[in-house]
């Protein structure tokens, strides 16, 4: 930005009274931060998936409204592995029987299904006889278990659900009724699910693997945990390294890192005193604060050591940079706080949190910036090395390079964005919440071998509603309940529909003597009625038809078990389904469930997101057209802010293709990055435009006085956006590399392309401004290099 003349004496004078007052400032500044990070005592983890959707989510409104008729599917899905691949011998249906009877005595444990406890029904007589398939399994000899194995994999309810028709792998389900009273229910009964997990595989030399929604919970809070215990002492060690290196001062690398860190616990602790709860997306925000944190420490520390090299004092050296940085620091903060608000747009709240979150981060560090590491360096010992470095050197040749060629770079500049830019529409929306998680996540693993091995993973949802009391008993009704099961049993993404049409077959061919030509649905609405009392009746406790049937009977839920899909197949099959009754039944019904929700949640996004980039585009653009005073060289510093993001996502398009809810973030993100850049060049370009220089000279003089701190911090916030990409987590690393990507396009067009725009659209000369010295005078133009 370039100051009046009023505006460089209030920065001159601030930067006096900072280095006279540099105790006060520090030990206030200091005291300042630790009240703010005071408040990261409070956090808390929320490791419930539903926290990625936000309440008028209509998914989550029709998925809530069944859970509320239902039981709950938030579960736990044991699969017995056992070695010699035989579900059905006494050793593996003995594990199967413990493992279901302890199952119970698990925290908020509901219900248990398993082989062991399938209420077996058989006619004997004129009685119906339902009882466990599987009791003592350790005495049973080798022909029942055939006639046991026969009857499991012939069982429409079982086979494929929790046994595969192979018999090699069977399961155990247990349905949990979580209070939500507290954050580590989720916690509680997975621990205990993994100490129970162990105790049977150490007795029955079997292998146990866990999945199920409350393990899909636990895998968000432990992707948290490791990624914050990984990939910020990484961060640390990379920051400190690239500092180092470039200022070749002790004192000057701890005190940006004491900045970085004060501003990450700000960001923390501003979390804690406004109830935001940690999330995987949100916790990420320590990295992203300490990567761009760094840049405005950077840019103040790299001015001050090229003074001191140009013959200044430290405090001399340290009041110029204050006095030139002031302005663009504040300005590319501001900006950046803008780019990161705009994740309120989000429909994933998470991604609300992390926006807020690094935007108090990134503004404190800009407080800590002009405050505390001033201040620091004030009282530090502190020696420039005497000579340049050789990107410092290299930043001539650059500047030659681009005035000498502009033709051909805009050329090329056009020709790479014309490719790029129509590959964007190779994207694709695909969210896969089984995918979030890299294959080092055990909870990854034993999905996996689970939609492998036994069933699906992901379930689909329909409740049936018959439009009377009792009305599941209605024979038209359940006809049409049967075609539709029918239906959806023949579509190639299915592996198994849990339908109590199977029930009704099953209990008429019971009562007829379990004569198997009696095999279809009962005829007569009172007994199908009777059969289905009788039946309830003789269900022990626990194991009711609240998972398929409502209180008045006037409803019933199909659970769809697929296979594993990503978002744009889950939704075909939700909406053929739905389609298929409105057309054949005259049924209206939804297709729900947590991966249909996971489904939907890239078009929200995609939507709140294309309205929150347009706000912080015309935000910044109005923000950096003011700080310049210049409407022309604000409209074209649009070109270089908003092609890096379209590039990026050209190159994601030729290189990945799928875009899930975290990649559609990146936008209005990298906008508020990427224009850090523009900034610094265009307000030391316009300093001496502004001083009666040509063109060609600010723009030598532009690239000579911020071009090493442009590409450090570039190279910074890559490596730290790089250590994010590390994550296990696959919305965070996915995030962070095509953030990175637009960060080093952001870096090319700032040193190619705009220079050449201003070449080409700013050749008229500027009228020198009242009270400034003009070029040829004796004012410093301290190059930073």
């Amino acid at each position: 930005m370039q100051p009046s003349q009023k505006t460089s004496d209030w920065a001159s004078r601030y930067a006096d009274w900072l280095i006279r007052n540099r105790w006060l400032v520090l030990i206030t500044s200091v005291l300042i931060t630790l009240f703010i990070a005071s408040g990261a005592r409070l956090l808390a983890f929320n490791n419930d998936y539903r926290v990625f959707f936000s309440e008028d989510n209509p998914q989550l409104q029709e998925f809530e409204q069944l859970q509320r008729t239902y039981t709950k599917i938030d579960n736990v899905l044991f699969a017995i592995e056992t070695k010699d691949d035989n579900a059905f011998s006494n050793n593996a249906l003995a594990a199967v029987e413990e493992l279901t009877e302890k199952s119970w005595l698990l925290p908020f444990a509901l219900r248990v299904d398993s082989i062991s406890n399938f209420q077996h029904t058989y006619a004997e007589d004129d009685d119906l006889i339902v009882e466990d398939l599987v009791s003592g399994a350790q005495d049973i000899d080798a022909l029942n278990l055939q006639l046991l194995k026969q009857v499991a994999l012939s069982e429409p309810l079982l086979a494929d659900r929790i046994v595969n028709k192979a018999g090699t792998v069977s399961g155990v389900n247990i349905t949990f009724q979580m209070p939500q009273k507290s954050l580590d229910e989720a916690p509680q009964a997975v621990n205990a699910a993994r100490a129970l997990a162990a105790e049977i595989e150490a007795k029955y030399d079997v292998k146990v693997r866990l999945t199920g929604m409350v393990m899909l919970s636990n895998a968000f809070f432990e992707a948290t945990m490791k990624d914050m215990s990984t990939l910020v002492p990484v961060m640390y060690l990379v920051i400190i390294a690239i500092m180092y290196l470039l200022v070749r001062s002790i004192s000057a690398t701890i005190s940006a890192v004491v900045v970085i860190m004060l501003s990450m616990m700000a960001g923390m602790g501003f979390a804690g005193h406004f109830g935001i709860q940690l999330t995987p997306p949100s916790a990420s925000a320590t990295t992203i604060i300490m990567t761009l944190a760094v840049a405005d420490s950077i840019h103040i520390l790299v001015s001050m050591f090229a003074g001191m090299r140009n013959g200044m004092s430290k405090h001399d050296a340290l009041r110029e940079s204050i006095k030139v940085n002031l302005g663009p620091v504040f300005l590319t903060s501001v900006t950046t706080a803008i780019g990161f608000l705009s994740m309120n747009f989000s429909d994933a709240p998470p991604f609300h949190d992390l926006g807020n979150i690094t935007a108090v981060g990134v503004m404190m560090a800009f407080f800590l910036s002009v405050t505390l590491l001033p201040a620091l360096m004030a009282i530090l010992p502190a020696k420039a090395t005497k000579s340049s470095t050789s990107i410092g050197t290299s930043m001539d040749k650059l500047a030659d390079y681009v005035i000498n060629n502009q033709r051909k770079i805009l050329l090329g500049s056009g020709l790479i964005t014309l490719v790029l830019v129509s590959s964007i529409q190779m994207n694709k929306l695909e969210d896969n919440f089984i995918g979030y998680f890299d294959k080092t996540q055990d909870f990854r693993v034993d999905s996996d071998f689970v939609t492998d091995e036994l069933t699906g993973i992901y379930q689909l949802q329909y409740s049936l509603d018959s439009g009377e009391n009792n009305g599941i008993s209605n024979p038209a009704f359940l006809a049409k309940l049967d075609s539709f099961t029918n239906w959806l049993r023949t579509q190639p993404e299915v592996i198994h529909v849990n339908s109590i049409s199977d029930t009704f077959k099953r209990l008429n061919m019971n009562l007829h003597g379990d004569d198997e030509s009696y095999y279809r649905l009962p005829q007569d609405p009172e007994l199908a009625a009777q059969y289905l009392l009788l039946y309830e009746l003789s269900l022990p406790y626990g194991l009711d038809l609240n998972n398929q049937v409502n209180v008045s009977k006037s409803s019933t839920q199909i659970v769809v078990s697929l296979q594993d899909l990503g978002s744009t197949q889950l939704k075909a099959i939700a909406e053929r389904g739905t389609q298929w009754l409105q057309d054949n039944a005259g049924i209206t019904a939804y297709g729900v469930g947590p991966a249909i929700m996971f489904s939907y949640i890239s078009d929200r996004n995609i939507e709140g997101m294309l309205v929150g980039t347009g706000v912080a585009m015309i935000l910044i653009s109005l923000l950096i057209g003011i700080a310049l005073r210049s409407v022309k060289l604000g409209f074209l510093s649009l070109i270089p802010n908003l092609l890096p993001a379209a590039l990026a996502f050209g190159l994601w398009g030729l290189l990945v293709g799928e875009v899930n809810v975290a990649v559609s973030m990146v936008t209005g993100m990298a906008l508020g990055i990427v224009v850090d850049d523009t900034v610094h060049f265009l307000s030391k370009y316009l300093r001496v435009r502004r001083l009666g220089m040509s063109a060609e000279s600010a723009v030598r003089y532009a690239f000579s006085s911020v071009g090493v701190a442009i590409i450090v911090t570039s190279i910074i916030l890559v490596a730290g956006f790089g250590v994010l990409a590390q994550s296990s987590f696959g919305m965070n690393s996915n995030m962070a590399v095509l953030t990175a990507i637009a960060i080093v396009m952001a870096l090319i067009a700032d040193f190619l392309l705009l220079p050449v725009l201003l070449l080409k659209l700013d050749k008229k000369a500027y009228k020198v401004e009242d009270g400034t010295a003009s070029a040829d005078s004796n004012t410093p133009l301290t190059a930073t290099n």
